[in-house]
């Protein structure tokens, strides 16, 4: 299609995997290009592109996507003329609507492939005109692991259904922008935008679902929680409804209601919440106190609520299900416990002669460490006995004892890693890990997670480290592939 789309493709794989893994590694990212001859009718086979020209895909895949395309105009009944727009804005208003059946035939040929060699949901962006040719970036990511968050269900919002799909949106919208603005020029660069700058846009794009399109209100919740009030942390809780709303059981209207740009008044009035009464805003203005309905209730509607927990820290729920956790301006999926199944299955990459019962005890103490709410890591080494020696003016060597997860509840509210063996007995705690740099070191991530990375990458013995950053993410590392 042009000299420079592998470089382009590489550069959006690479700018995916940047994206995605800071919100779960699992997703696992594939990006690769698909190219329509321009012409609105059907593609000859080799008017099929795929960059890679190697991808598990063969272009007689796509041949049919313009047919499906017509098919899909066609299913929508004869169209009304936008009188009002001028010739020329009428026939890009044409073509972008073509555009977008072309995504759409697209996507669903994709997510209608066999699931091979492992299920993935895919996306495209809208097709951009280049060197006679429709391009189109498909993003592919682990069915499995997209689904396995709480979305927004369909009667609610048709897209941007929740953070990842906003982070989806943002993504392609980037790709399409960045593939309009290509040139020849090999220094141009192709995606350059910073990893936690599209989380952010993608963020604020979820909001806009939460506050039913008024802007301000995730820019707003980042204020409130960057305030203290008497020297405390901000916490406490906001509901986002509109006035009057039926499920909301008013308990003080404030006469004159308060801009949402007020941080300050909003951070002062966030003490007046409490258990279940919160402040009740419609995005735009905070206008009382109140309380949401039982789930039994006859008016019952499940709304967006704001739970400021922590300095910088916030979180945005809805039918009980935590959607997105904002630290620090960063906003990243909710990271639950570590998944029993992966765990065992990271055991026992490392130990394969560890019974079910020993998988079972270290994934009780693994269980234990992940309710650290300040964090910690726990290391799970072959040689943890020669690492508490060497590690001696690094750690708190302890006489070797079976671990428990009242005595791992403990040691971890200290600093510093404990360190057990694969038979769940204690060697130190409070350990200092060291190791060489690794270039899989994430500079988005605390020093915590890339201590511990680079222990596991330099070990010389089988381990495995379990990873509770205070931000609430937790990792296995290494990752289980």
């Amino acid at each position: 299609m042009w000299e420079h789309q592998s470089l382009f493709r590489v550069s959006a794989q690479l700018f995916a995997e940047g994206v995605f893994n800071l919100l779960d590694r699992n997703l696992k990212p594939e990006v690769f290009l698909l190219g329509l001859a321009s012409a609105k009718e059907p593609d000859e086979p080799q008017a099929v592109v795929i960059e890679p020209a190697n991808h598990r895909y063969p272009s007689s895949e796509f041949t049919e996507v313009k047919v499906r395309a017509a098919a899909l105009e066609s299913a929508e009944g004869p169209r009304e003329v936008v009188y009002h727009l001028h010739p020329t804005d009428q026939d890009r208003f044409e073509k972008q609507r073509w555009y977008e059946l072309l995504r759409q035939a697209t996507e669903l040929t994709l997510n209608e492939m066999p699931p091979e060699p492992m299920p993935r949901i895919s996306f495209c962006s809208l097709p951009v005109s280049f060197n006679g040719y429709l391009v189109l970036v498909v993003l592919q990511l682990s069915s499995e692991a997209y689904h396995g968050y709480y979305a927004l269900p369909d009667k609610i919002v048709a897209r941007a259904n929740s953070l990842l799909a906003a982070a989806v949106q943002e993504f392609l919208q980037d790709c399409a922008r960045a593939l309009r603005e290509s040139d020849s020029d090999d220094a141009h660069p192709v995606l350059d935008r910073d990893y936690n700058e599209m989380l952010r846009a993608a963020g604020r794009r979820f909001m806009l679902r939460a506050a039913a399109g008024t802007h301000g209100l995730y820019d707003a919740c980042n204020g409130v929680a960057a305030l203290r009030h008497e020297g405390d942390d901000g916490i406490g809780l906001m509901i986002v409804a509109r006035r009057h709303h039926p499920a909301i059981v008013p308990v003080l209207t404030l006469e004159t209601p308060i801009t949402l740009r007020d941080h300050r008044s909003i951070r002062k009035l966030l003490e007046l919440s409490e258990d279940n009464t919160a402040l009740i805003t419609d995005a735009t203005h905070v206008f009382g106190l109140g309380y949401l309905v039982e789930e039994t209730h006859p008016s019952y509607e499940p709304l967006f609520m704001v739970h400021f927990t922590k300095h910088y820290s916030w979180e945005l729920t809805h039918a009980d299900h935590i959607m997105m956790k904002v630290v620090s301006n960063s906003p990243r999926l909710p990271q639950g416990r570590v998944d029993a199944d992966n765990f065992a299955h990271a055991v026992r990459l490392q130990w394969p002669e560890l019974l079910d019962a020993g998988i079972a005890y270290l994934w009780r103490l693994t269980q234990e460490a992940s309710t650290q709410s300040t964090g910690t890591i726990l290391v799970i080494s072959a040689g943890a006995a020669q690492e508490a020696q060497r590690l001696t003016r690094q750690c708190f060597r302890v006489a070797p004892r079976l671990m428990t997860p009242a005595i791992l509840r403990l040691v971890t509210n200290i600093d510093g890693a404990v360190l057990v063996d694969q038979n769940g007995i204690c060697h130190a705690i409070g350990a200092i890990l060291d190791g060489l740099a690794t270039a899989k070191g994430d500079s988005s991530r605390g020093s915590r997670y890339n201590s511990a990375l680079r222990y596991v990458e330099s070990s010389q013995y089988p381990v495995l480290a379990v990873v509770v950053s205070e931000d609430g993410l937790i990792d296995l590392l290494p990752p289980v592939s």
